[in-house]
């Protein structure tokens, strides 16, 4: 009983340090931008439903924290809801209402009444606050932790594996996979598993000469290192790193501040490139994630990162530093989420915008409104999906099936 309490304290923790850092990011972008437009904002609130606890600064900016931290929002005056959609159909209603209340010169602060590209911008803002966290965490972990990169080096084939059948050996070094440079291993690995059932091209060096090499990769099930099940594509090469292969590498800040950019869309374009095989039916969406999914790799993540700690600041540090790898992650992600012009996502808005900046007006409110109700089901289904898979995972239906039985 102590053990599961304990995992799920750790759990609990562990999502909301990560859910935290991203969702406050990201509204903050949204919140600064606005600031600097000079739009009139009434709250900024990390968390739904009741505060639990709220300050005024004093720009009269309402700070709260709700009890359900599951996302966060930045209200502006005069919104009735977190879409930031017009009371009515008619705009002029709204400005009459406010020279009738603050005058004629308040209008401008408004929201609704700032030129296109400053909305815009305020509702690009999130997403890239985001990929810009992103960039600073992978910047800092290579500054400060650095990286072990051991070399794509083939110690080793699987008999009768895609690998032995395209004609890998051991002592093969690995050099790009589908054009892209692989420095290490890992790099590898993360470009076989998303490409079961696609033949994929390998430059590899043997010796003193280079050959190319056309494998393609068997989906697998495998268990990561965080106890998570997937279903990725494997090609059968082993590598055994050597002693000298674990040279930790800590890089200066121009040179953290690169890898950080090509870190960060090596993200980007994983989940690009995912997706495309999820739309053309190369890829089961049984591998979309959902909260109760970041959840445990938030824990699993944390509990990596104090292995070998000692004491209670040692355990602290290390799972703090290995849960924010896992934040820059899961930023990219987000900040990619909230672009797509979905109405009720950020992305919704510029759809929204780049319609008015054509027709020279904004499209009905009606449309707007039924728009966001469209995107709100959606994504509602999507996060039930999601939902359902996180439980498939973990194997939630046999464990009670068995405790029934």
């Amino acid at each position: 009983m102590l053990g599961f309490l304990q995992w799920g304290l750790t759990t609990a923790a562990s999502f909301l340090f990560v859910l935290t850092i991203v969702v406050t990011v990201h509204e903050l972008g949204h919140f600064w931008v606005a600031k600097a437009c000079g739009v009139a904002i009434d709250r900024f609130s990390i968390g739904f439903g009741r505060a639990i606890a709220r300050w005024r600064d004093r720009d009269g900016v309402e700070w709260r924290i709700g009890w359900m931290p599951l996302g966060g929002y930045v209200r502006f005056a005069g919104d009735d809801n977190a879409a930031s959609l017009p009371d009515g159909d008619d705009l002029e209603a709204m400005r009459a209402r406010i020279i009738e209340r603050e005058g004629p010169s308040a209008v401008q602060r408004y929201y609704h009444f700032k030129p296109i590209w400053q909305r815009a911008a305020v509702a690009a803002a999130g997403p890239f606050a985001n990929f810009l966290l992103a960039i600073v965490l992978f910047a800092v972990l290579l500054m400060t932790v650095g990286e072990v990169k051991p070399p794509a080096r083939v110690d080793g084939v699987a008999s009768g594996s895609p690998a032995a059948a395209a004609g890998f050996q051991a002592g093969d070094i690995v050099l790009k996979a589908d054009g892209r440079p692989v420095d290490s291993f890992v790099d590898l690995q993360q470009v076989v598993a998303l490409r079961a059932g696609a033949a994929t091209e390998f430059l590899v060096k043997r010796g003193e000469r280079e050959l190319v090499l056309t494998a393609t990769p068997r989906r697998q099930t495998i268990v990561d290192r965080i106890g998570g099940e997937q279903r990725v594509g494997v090609l059968g090469l082993q590598s055994q790193p050597r002693v000298e292969d674990y040279e930790r590498h800590r890089y200066g800040p121009v040179e953290a501040l690169a890898g950080g950019v090509k870190r960060t869309w090596h993200v980007l374009d994983t989940t690009l490139y995912y997706l495309g095989r999820l739309v053309t039916g190369q890829e089961n969406a049984d591998q979309l994630g959902g909260p109760l999914r970041i959840a445990q790799t938030s824990a699993a993540v944390a509990q990596v990162g104090a292995e070998g700690a000692h004491g209670l600041g040692e355990i602290l540090l290390g799972s703090g530093v290995a849960l924010l790898g896992l934040v820059a992650v899961l930023s990219v992600g987000i900040g990619f989420m909230n672009l797509l012009p979905v109405p009720v996502l950020d992305g919704g808005h510029l759809l929204f915008y780049a319609y008015e900046a054509v027709a020279r007006r904004p499209l009905d409110a009606r449309i707007q409104a039924a728009g966001y109700r469209v995107g709100l089901a959606l994504l509602v289904g999507l996060m039930l999906f999601a939902t359902w898979n996180d439980l498939q995972q973990l194997r939630v239906f046999k464990i009670l099936g068995g405790l029934l039985s």
